[in-house]
């Protein structure tokens, strides 16, 4: 089969990419920059070299696949950054159209089911409805939960202050937690089995846990056995981030986020619509990788 990826070498595409090419399918990457494709090209993917703001690029990158892979890259650049979430998936399903392409994979979030109130996720809800308006085409909008990996941004707190914390405090199994590769596991079924019907919504978790139970596993790996999570209030939650020289748009927008997190309006879909197993990276494997990390940081 034909896929074509967008999100270049980034930490779900690539695995993505590698498993479509190691099954023998021709995968065309998606990318801003060429360099950093190298491994995927040395695999054997094709590359399109372009921007996702560009319908023109997307519509001839799309031209002639099977399934898309589609997601939002990341940016910290955006006056804007709900406008311009929701306006990257307008223009996917703008070339979507304009190519004849019938089978997408949509990268979401948790909390994309709400229209306003959860930082750049709002975003996403953004870019789910405008896909949503393309009847023709079968899409599955997959909805991962708080990412492992958003954990990094504690280190600096561990180190300079003996904490882990953020403007939300969640007990226990009411913390969905997901890893980067078990995402892409579940993408990867999807894209080759291409079998899936009309519109459908996949939540996606690795663990169901708390904050609590997330410092001890990284306080216990890190040899750090009286590491506590602290809820800060939304005010010392921004004022954390920008100190740290994080955007305001994008620290205003985390900190919506968290709050949404704290009153739980956006897991409550999640918890409604529970993914029927868990992913394989549960709190002890990625606290691994946390002590990794902080000890080379």
């Amino acid at each position: 089969m034909n896929y074509v990826i967008t999100g270049g070498a980034g930490n779900i595409s690539k695995p993505v990419s590698l498993a479509l090419l190691q099954k023998g399918h021709q995968v065309t990457v998606i990318g801003r920059n060429e360099a950093n494709l190298q491994e995927l090209v040395a695999a054997g993917a094709n590359t399109a070299i372009g921007s996702v703001d560009d319908v023109d690029f997307l519509t001839r990158s799309f031209s002639g696949a099977d399934v898309v892979y589609a997601m939002v890259p990341p940016t910290l650049d955006a006056a804007d950054w709900k406008a311009y979430i929701g306006g990257v998936g307008e223009l996917y399903a703008r070339a979507i159209t304009a190519s004849g392409v019938k089978k997408v994979v949509f990268l979401s979030s948790v909390g994309a089911d709400l229209s306003e109130g959860c930082g750049p996720v709002t975003g996403l809800y953004r870019a789910e409805q405008a896909l949503q308006q393309l009847k023709e085409v079968n899409i599955v909008f997959l909805r991962p939960s708080y990412f492992y990996n958003n954990l990094f941004a504690n280190i600096g707190l561990i180190k300079n202050m003996g904490i882990m914390g953020s403007n939300f405090s969640l007990p226990a199994g009411k913390f969905p937690i997901v890893a980067p590769d078990d995402i892409a596991d579940v993408a990867v079924s999807y894209l080759l089995d291409a079998n899936f019907k009309g519109h459908q919504i996949h939540y996606i978790a690795s663990e169901e846990t708390s904050t609590d139970d997330i410092a001890a596993a990284i306080g216990k790996a890190i040899g750090k056995t009286d590491l506590k999570w602290i809820q800060f209030s939304d005010e010392q939650s921004l004022t954390g981030m920008l100190q740290a020289g994080l955007p305001e748009e994008v620290a205003k927008n985390y900190t919506e986020m968290g709050a949404a997190m704290q009153s739980g309006k956006m897991l409550s879909h999640y918890y409604a619509n529970k993914p029927a197993q868990l992913g394989k990276t549960k709190l002890a494997d990625f606290a691994a990788q946390f002590a990794a990390v902080y000890a080379n940081s």
